[in-house]
């Protein structure tokens, strides 16, 4: 074939991801055999991510999806080399995309995602969907965390990707913005726990200790059942602070978030966040 037609080289870009000129020179190596084509940019990615494997991958992004309608979402941390490709759009698509893979195929773990044909139907293994990526951006990536959640959920990833929350409730989630809203609440309040029974009995004999010492000091020359009291408040006042269904809602402090999900006939089971570099 003398001239390869750009309309060949766009139907090869949709297929592979892989740049125009990358795309043209396939094509001109095989005659313009499209398929011919696909096999020598696979095999091209191939070595692009063996020999990106190895480089170490500090940073990355949390991909987020939720399908209220199916009650299902995923999490995924995507990991790369360096702060720009976190914002890169092929970058951003694919975190979100292995995200929704994760929500729709029931997987166990990373190792197991890899093997996996993905979801889009072209085929291609989830590591090689990967391999399409890092062929046009040249750094390594790779998941390292992932959450699945199927039954009644919302979802939530912030705007720079840093992390993402899922929270999973028991009743008819009819209510998708509330849930989305409490995952927000999430991110920006930070709580250890769901309920006051889940914080670690160490965690809270720390701060009773640091209360005490605290009560102690305020409470001096009072009796001592005082000082107890005046301790037991701020434990109480550090739970409520720290403690989900207790927290004063984020966008009307009037209410706390176990009262919102009360009146809308909801009850919290979990919620899990993953954060980037977090351990």
């Amino acid at each position: 074939m003398s001239e390869i037609p750009a309309t060949l080289v766009k139907q090869l870009r949709d297929r592979t991801l892989a740049p125009f000129g990358d795309c043209k020179k396939a094509l001109v190596e095989t005659d313009g055999d499209i398929e011919k084509a696909i096999d020598i940019l696979r095999k091209k990615n191939s070595a692009i991510q063996a020999k990106a494997g190895s480089r170490e991958t500090a940073e990355g992004r949390i991909g987020v999806f939720v399908d209220t309608a199916k009650g299902v979402a995923g999490l995924v941390e995507l990991r790369c080399e360096s702060p720009p490709v976190t914002k890169a759009d092929h970058f951003v698509a694919l975190a979100n995309d292995l995200a929704k893979h994760i929500a729709h195929t029931p997987v166990k773990d990373v190792e197991e995602l890899l093997t996996q044909k993905f979801i889009d139907g072209s085929g291609k293994t989830v590591f090689d969907r990967i391999g399409d990526v890092v062929g046009i951006i040249r750094e390594n990536m790779k998941p390292v965390k992932m959450v699945r959640i199927e039954g009644s959920c919302g979802a939530y990833g912030h705007h720079d990707g840093s992390i993402g929350v899922v929270l999973e409730v028991e009743g008819a989630n009819t209510h998708p913005e509330l849930l989305r809203d409490i995952c927000m609440h999430i991110v920006a309040k930070k709580p250890i726990a769901l309920t006051r029974e889940e914080v670690p009995a160490a965690l809270i004999d720390k701060e009773r200790e640091i209360a005490k010492e605290q009560a102690e000091v305020q409470g001096k020359g009072k009796p001592a059942n005082i000082v107890e009291k005046i301790a037991e408040g701020k434990v109480n006042s550090w739970l409520k602070d720290n403690v989900l269904l207790d927290q004063p809602f984020v966008k009307d402090e009037s209410k706390t978030v176990g009262e919102l999900l009360k009146a809308a006939g909801l009850k919290a089971k979990r919620f899990v966040s993953l954060r980037v570099g977090q351990v």
